[in-house]
């Protein structure tokens, strides 16, 4: 009796140890901080082997370091503002301004100045372009002449191309709704319906396809992608609610490994999460694709063109939600699992940034024993958990997905995280807080080309409404046999997009 007893207080105590994890996963997702930092202390304290490596580059400055120039920038106008001491007019100085003394009467001389600058905000403002087209008629033959019409991105549309880009920035970078723009404009006096800028969105999206196709078309040429999806609800015509759609991002960006081609993200949108999504949107690439456990990748890497890179960060997450369910403990398990992962990434902040052959050569000799020492640490301890705890789910993960894990180690391309693709997933989480919902697939469709442009702007260090602004004044009358010349990379910080930063500001 006392052993049955014994076994179910054994059963019931795991029971309450996963209801207890499950409890605060939902807190931790709905309340609590997204940062995933391990103390310090916990890396530099412990007296495991593994915490010997540490990183040997410089030292990144603290945000409020002295350091860091501060001064407002250079491009932005200035209106100087001359603040006079109180005089008498007994003298005037050589512009004509008083400069007699106050205390004696004689005249002042300027022996120096302070000056002090202060930041001003400028309100946005509309203003009307008059398109004025004078008709000529010859004295002689009667012959009439007039100037073409000037092209426009929309044909016989309101908006010009700075508004247009105005809306979509906002709409898909600041993420604000469009019904919130039709109240921000009404400030302003202007009265613009909803559903006329949902018609401009439409007519902009579909006058951008060639150029994100093309910028498809380039991200997929990689060597090596990084690939996620995250969930987007999407109106059910018909049932009075949402369903689930998915937003796939793909990102090129090859800069941690020294390569100089210009970084590129792509998004596409479909109504579920079937496997067959990504397998279309990727039946050309031939490389290394870094992702999470999604089972849809499964037939790309036994295809034989694809080669799988599994995500530490992944493989980290189980054990950070152990370590908080089990009170940030330095002496569990997880801590101590947390330690020797975060050994594995001061090793790779080491090389982040040099040529692939140097990165690998580094990480076969630093981190190739770590890695060592924890495949026979947790292989250590699998026979001494429950194989149905959270613990035996955390060691399971990362050793069914070993070798992906560690094919870092002997390819200096590839990542250790799949971080690049989950920061360009960043926006849209914040997008969903504020639009709630798509209202269709077209919807889904549009807003996975706008966020395509609008992220690889930035990628390259653009500001996405100067990028759009000019491509959309463009790209009406713009060969499409040489649609490649408006990718961001190619427009780049050029005198026009510089031009339009300067008007703008």
């Amino acid at each position: 009796m006392i052993e049955v007893r014994d076994g179910e207080l054994a059963v019931l105590r795991l029971m309450v140890d996963k209801l207890k994890l499950q409890l605060l996963r939902r807190v931790r997702a709905q309340f609590g901080s997204s940062s995933e930092q391990l103390q310090a202390s916990l890396i530099d304290e412990q007296a495991l082997p593994v915490a010997t490596c540490k990183p040997t580059g410089t030292k990144t400055e603290a945000a409020n370091a002295p350091t860091i120039d501060r001064s407002l920038p250079a491009h932005l106008p200035r209106e100087a503002q001359v603040h006079r001491p109180e005089t008498n007019a007994a003298h005037h100085d050589a512009s004509g301004q008083p400069c007699g003394c106050t205390a004696c009467g004689w005249r002042l001389r300027q022996i120096g100045q302070d000056v002090s600058e202060q930041l001003e905000y400028v309100l946005a403002r509309f203003k009307v372009i008059r398109h004025v087209r004078p008709k000529l008629a010859c004295v002689r033959c009667q012959s009439i002449f007039q100037a073409d019409a000037a092209s426009r991105p929309i044909a016989r549309g309101l908006a010009a191309a700075g508004l247009l880009a105005h809306v979509l920035v906002s709409k898909y970078c600041d993420h604000l709704p469009l019904c919130r723009q039709s109240g921000i404009y009404a400030r302003s006096g202007v009265q613009i319906d909803r559903s006329t800028m949902a018609g401009w969105v439409d007519h902009s999206e579909r006058l951008l396809a060639p150029l994100v196709a093309a910028l498809g078309r380039y991200t997929l040429a990689a060597a090596k992608l990084h690939a996620d999806d995250t969930p987007v609800p999407v109106l059910a015509p018909g049932q009075g609610k949402t369903r689930t759609a998915r937003l796939w991002v793909y990102v090129r960006d090859d800069r941690p490994a020294g390569a100089g081609e210009p970084p590129a993200a792509w998004y596409q949108y479909t109504p579920d999460r079937k496997g067959e999504h990504p397998q279309r949107h990727l039946r050309h690439f031939q490389g290394v694709l870094q992702a999470d456990a999604y089972g849809g990748w499964g037939k790309l890497y036994d295809s034989g063109q694809v080669t799988e890179a599994a995500c530490w960060a992944h493989a980290r997450r189980p054990w950070w939600d152990l370590y908080l369910s089990a009170g940030k403990t330095e002496a569990s398990i997880a801590a101590q699992a947390l330690q020797r992962i975060a050994a594995l990434y001061a090793v790779e902040k080491e090389v982040r940034g040099q040529p692939p052959d140097v990165r690998k050569a580094h990480r076969q000799a630093r981190a190739g024993p770590l890695l060592d020492e924890l495949h026979a640490w947790l292989s250590s301890l699998v026979g001494r958990v429950s194989a149905k705890s959270d613990l035996a789910r955390a060691i399971g993960y990362t050793l069914t997905r070993w070798q992906a894990l560690t094919r870092y180690r002997d390819d200096g391309r590839i990542e250790m995280d799949n971080n690049a693709a989950e920061r360009a997933l960043r926006g849209i989480a914040l997008g969903r807080g504020n639009y709630l919902f798509m209202g269709s697939d077209a919807g889904g469709e549009r807003a996975a080309a706008i966020y395509s442009l609008v992220h690889t702007a930035k990628l390259n260090g653009l500001d996405p409404e100067a990028y759009l602004r000019e491509v959309l004044g463009r790209i009406a009358d713009h060969p499409i046999c040489q649609i490649e010349e408006l990718l961001p990379w190619n427009i780049g910080r050029g005198e026009a997009v510089g031009d339009e930063q300067r008007r703008a500001a």
